[in-house]
């Protein structure tokens, strides 16, 4: 195996990962919590309710676009603003540690870094194509 397919098998890991996790936390908002209570969440933390629908869908949107492989770079970037949202608006009083009461921070940093990682690895080149 050379270091082009090493390249190649890192970034599809990394890309299936991160489409799982987004999946996951979607799917938590959508069977757990409803939509309906991730709307009453988000009121709670002065935003408009709608705003959890609208999390709900690109967790869950972004997470099959992720997995599918469609523009993975592009959507990965386009997920960090709401890992920022959670951040700043939920995560960050409650301390780094996410095992902490409310959950730290240092999850939501993480996916933050795991998706621009991703975003920057760019398109490997394809398969015959000069490295």
């Amino acid at each position: 195996m050379n270091r082009l397919q090493n390249s190649y098998l890192a970034a599809l890991l990394l890309r299936l990962s991160l489409g799982l996790m987004y999946l996951a936390h979607g799917a938590l908002k959508l069977f757990v919590f409803t939509p309906a209570g991730t709307a009453e969440y988000f009121a709670s933390l002065g935003l408009p309710g709608f705003f959890g629908y609208i999390a709900i869908a690109v967790e869950i949107g972004g997470g099959l676009l992720l997995l599918a492989g469609i523009q993975a770079r592009w959507v990965a970037l386009l997920l960090v603003p709401q890992l920022l949202g959670a951040i700043a608006l939920v995560h960050a009083a409650n301390g780094w540690m996410f095992t902490n009461a409310g959950g730290g921070w240092e999850y939501p940093a993480f996916l933050i870094a795991a998706s621009l990682a991703l975003f920057l690895l760019g398109q490997p080149p394809r398969r015959g194509a000069a490295a």
